[in-house]
């Protein structure tokens, strides 16, 4: 309607109660586009048998059709004890196969902050969900860190206890170690995630389950991210004899899924984890999405033949139910990733229950293909649904779906020439065009709950185009909790980038800096190509720093205090910066801003002296009218790009003119302000003549004043820089021939590059018209603290609104000496400078004790300006200071695939004899 933006008042009742209704049906629309938007799957975890302890890897087994049955270990339980091929005698086992896992003993407690005796404790299954939810994060580009206190979800399915019944059934340091809830709850605990946080037990469904509830509740809003997967471990022997006991065990230990000869399943173990989002916030996030949820659905048995026999209607109807969430048409379906346990009974009711449900509509000549990953892992009880939803998920990624193994001939019991199916034996492209494949997945729990998932793959929409990478060097950065993981992290990722396909390195590093966490020892070093970064991981594999890598550890609670500080004049050269104002659009912007402010002041442009174009105009940039507004615009716009990317200084310091450019930063005046100050101050001092000169002096404030008694009005000490570092400034004869009088002591001595006798007493004609130019500005608080190098002391309440100061900062000489002694007795102990070289870097190292405080530059004109900015980057990152690395990466890069973390991981069991030690008494309970 035209008018339904006016006030409620002003229309008649009737086109109020329309503006109403549209008002009611656009939040409808809305709610229910909420209720069907897809699910995004942005990461997996997952550690499964045979050695599948990636995605990567499990992807690689199924894509190559391994089994990863294996016997039962030596360490688990004695398998020729326990073996019977009678399946009904007490207390054996018809099997002696399964799907293991390696070193389930192992853990690294010390990582999730845990004590040895804690994780000893603690249910392996607890300690699996912990890694593989970390991994999970990791290969989600989610840094775990920025999901703490968010109402992030965490679903867990788990239906056994075996650790518990190893331990002898009592509790063992009370009920967290072993407690079905605590599964769930230990991951949001640890994380410090605040959704909701709960354990799934339906059994064989579990997991699945727990994907549904994360789907719901993603869909409702109360929750962003989630957290949703299962674990099984087999410890204890008699859960897999009761099993075979009544028969659900293949003897043969291989799990025959729709084959003449399936007699069973063979029992897995394992732990699976997705990270899910929204599909509308993974793409806000610039998430890569390995596949969707399109829809779900949950359902029970009811009373059927037996509480343990599958019912056929009802695996039809979750079926159904899932394809309605999914607003999914039956025949669009392609593939059905299947419970398939392998029995008699199962097999065909459920292939009957796909037919059905799946089967009108389709065209004969596509047939629904089936497979179970059964066959490959054995049968994962609780975290069953959760491997096959990660098998569908990579297969969707990859277009391709995996060979269903141990088919030799159909089963008999299903008519299979009638059914629209087929059984994939081998490796099949994916048959449908990207964008529109749809699978689905079944998981069905023996006590008759029931779960189908319906997946499609990531939509082809095509992404943002990123701008141009335009840096010629990218930081990347490794690091561990321990000197060994930092190095086994280096070693994995090296190996890595020797592997196809290889990343690009923008993608590589911002994984590395913006997806990753960055622990206490760390390394980093700036790379121009992935050969550079190859060697760089390989040589700190081995435990070597080479040149430009940059390592050190970060103690414990480390807070540096960070100073940027600004130097004065002399550092000043044409180009300075140039590269960056090119390739950094932070650098160029504030540039520019500058430029435009001052170039309405002079007849000549800032931007032609710094960068004058090739056979143009070059400008004297040492004398002052040009060096002045040059080097304020350089060190404010570096400041102002370290500030973007996170790094921002406890404290600012300025060096005679770099004190203009710490006030901005400081928030004493605006750019606008600063730069008139700039422009006054260059004006006025251009008009004095040209007699004065500045010189360097190696020796003390006290011996150099000794000399100058007798130039009163003519010479004067302009700056302390050093304990045996003062500079001073005058007539230049006069100047002269105090140099010459050092000289005879052998003091060395330099003249500094400056076209007048700043901090002298021929600045004293231009003072009070300095002082009445300024007066009036707009001045404001310190908002950090801000060290004056005239006063040598944090500047308080009201001194920078005094023309005065200003007056005076002109005039007195830097007491930088002090200044920076009493930066460092506050604690500050680095120091970033912001200026076109290093000016005051050796200076300040002088001030201190040797080996206090940490000194790094912006630029260096001797090296590429983002070398030496990178290079310094590395020095503060390994230092312990932090960045926004969202911000610092620029462009957003989806998270490529690379290692995740190496856990350092140590035997965490209780064995016998300290089970009898801990196990609590009744005595103890009370």
């Amino acid at each position: 309607m035209s008018d339904t933006g006016a006030t409620a008042a002003t229309l008649s009742p009737l086109k109020r109660a329309l503006v109403a209704i549209e008002t009611l049906q656009a939040r409808l629309d809305e709610i229910e586009r909420a209720r069907t938007e897809p699910i995004a799957i942005v990461g997996v975890g997952c550690r499964l048998p045979g050695g599948a302890n990636s995605p990567d890897e499990f992807w690689t087994r199924l894509r190559d059709g391994v089994d990863l049955i294996s016997e039962v270990p030596a360490d688990r339980w004695d398998a020729d004890a326990y073996h019977d091929p009678e399946q009904a005698t007490p207390g054996t086992m018809s099997s002696r196969d399964g799907g293991f896992l390696d070193q389930v003993d192992r853990f690294d407690p010390g990582f999730f902050g845990l004590s040895l005796g804690e994780a000893a404790s603690m249910d392996p299954q607890q300690r699996l969900l912990l890694e593989v939810a970390w991994e999970a994060l990791e290969h989600a580009g989610q840094v775990p860190a920025k999901l703490a206190g968010t109402h992030t979800d965490v679903y867990v399915g788990i239906s056994t206890w075996d650790y518990s019944l190893l331990l002898g059934g009592a509790p063992i340091r009370g009920l967290s170690g072993t407690a079905f809830s605590i599964a769930a709850n230990r991951l949001s605990y640890v994380f410090d995630l605040h959704g909701a946080s709960l354990a799934v037990d339906t059994a064989c469904s579990s997991s699945l389950v727990a994907v549904h509830l994360a789907c719901q509740s993603l869909r409702a809003g109360t929750a962003r991210t989630a957290l949703a997967g299962g674990v099984n471990v087999m410890l204890w022997p008699e859960t897999t004899a009761a099993f075979s006991q009544v028969g659900m065990l293949s003897p043969d230990g291989r799990s025959r899924t729709f084959d003449a000869s399936a007699n069973g399943y063979v029992r897995g173990e394992g732990a699976g984890m997705v990270v899910l989002k929204r599909l509308s916030d993974a793409r806000a996030d610039g998430d890569r999405v390995l596949a969707v949820i399109r829809g779900s659905a949950v359902n029970q048995d009811g009373h059927s033949n037996g509480l343990t026999a599958p019912n056929s209607v009802a695996q039809e109807a979750v079926l159904r139910a899932a394809l309605a969430d999914a607003r999914i048409a039956p025949h669009r379906v392609d593939y059905v990733e299947a419970h398939g346990t392998g029995t008699t009974l199962g097999d065909p009711i459920e292939v009957r229950a796909l037919a059905a449900a799946l089967g009108p509509g389709r065209d004969p000549d596509h047939p629904l293909l089936l497979g179970s990953v059964k066959t490959n892992t054995g049968h994962l009880e609780a975290a069953a649904g959760i491997t096959g939803l990660i098998k569908v998920a990579l297969g969707l990624h990859h277009g391709e779906i995996p060979p269903h193994l141990h088919l030799r001939e159909l089963n008999p019991h299903v008519e299979w020439d009638k059914l629209p199916l087929r059984v994939t034996t081998t490796r099949t492209a994916w048959p449908s065009p990207a964008g529109k494949r749809v699978a689905g997945v079944s998981s069905f729990g023996f006590g008759g709950t029931n779960a189908h998932i319906v997946l499609g793959d990531a939509p082809t929409d095509p992404a943002p185009t990123a701008p141009a990478d335009q840096r010629p060097l990218r930081l990347l950065t490794v690091s561990g909790r321990s000197e060994e993981a930092l190095r086994d992290q280096a070693r994995r990722y090296a190996d890595r980038l020797a592997a196809s396909p290889t990343p690009t390195l923008a993608g590589l590093c911002h994984t590395t800096n913006a997806r990753r966490t960055h622990f206490a020892h760390r390394a980093a070093v700036p790379v121009a190509d992935l050969t550079a970064a190859r060697a760089a991981l390989t040589a700190l594999a081995a435990g070597d720093t080479p040149d430009g890598l940059y390592r050190a550890a970060v103690p414990t609670g480390t807070r540096r205090r960070l100073a940027f500080v600004f130097p004065g004049q002399g550092g000043q050269h044409i180009d300075m910066g140039r590269e960056l104002y090119r390739t950094e659009p932070v650098f160029r912007r504030t540039i520019d801003r500058i430029a435009e402010l001052f170039d309405v002041h002079h007849p000549w442009r800032l931007r032609d002296v710094m960068y004058p174009a090739e056979g143009g105009v070059r400008y004297p940039i040492d004398e002052t009218e040009y060096a002045q507004p040059t080097l304020f615009a350089i060190q404010c716009a570096l400041a102002e790009t370290w500030r973007s990317w996170g790094v921002r200084p406890d404290a600012v310091m300025g060096h005679s003119l770099g004190e203009y450019a710490a006030a901005w930063v400081a928030g004493v005046f605006s750019l606008e302000t600063g730069v008139r100050l700039i422009v006054e101050r260059g004006r006025l001092t251009q008009t004095l003549p040209p007699t004065g000169m500045m010189a360097a002096c190696s020796a003390s404030a006290e011996d150099v004043a000794a000399l100058l008694d007798g130039y009163a009005g003519q010479v004067a000490i302009a700056a302390i820089n050093g304990p045996e570092h003062t500079v001073i400034s005058g007539e230049k004869t006069a100047v002269q021939a105090v140099l010459e009088r050092l000289e005879e002591d052998f003091v060395l001595t330099r003249p500094l590059r400056v076209s007048y006798a700043s901090h002298s007493p021929l600045l004293e004609p231009i003072l009070d018209e300095f002082e009445k130019a300024i007066t009036g500005q707009d001045f404001g608080e310190p908002q950090i603290p801000f060290m004056s190098t005239y006063r040598a002391t944090m500047l308080r309440s009201g001194v920078c609104h005094d023309p005065a100061y200003w007056r005076q900062q002109l005039r007195e000489p830097v007491r930088f000496l002090e200044a920076t002694r009493a930066l460092a007795a506050e604690g500050y102990d680095t120091f970033l400078e912001m200026g076109p070289k290093d000016t005051l870097i050796e200076m300040g190292k002088r001030c201190l004790p040797r080996g206090t405080g940490r000194w790094l530059r912006s630029l260096d004109p001797e090296t590429g300006n983002w070398q030496t900015l990178l290079d310094s980057a590395a020095g503060l990152h390994t230092h312990g200071v932090d960045f926004d690395w969202d911000a610092f990466e620029g462009a957003a890069h989806p998270p490529v695939d690379l290692p995740t973390y190496p856990f350092q991981r140590r035997r965490c069991w209780l064995d016998p004899e300290q089970i009898r030690a801990h196990r609590l008494t009744t005595e103890d309970q009370r």
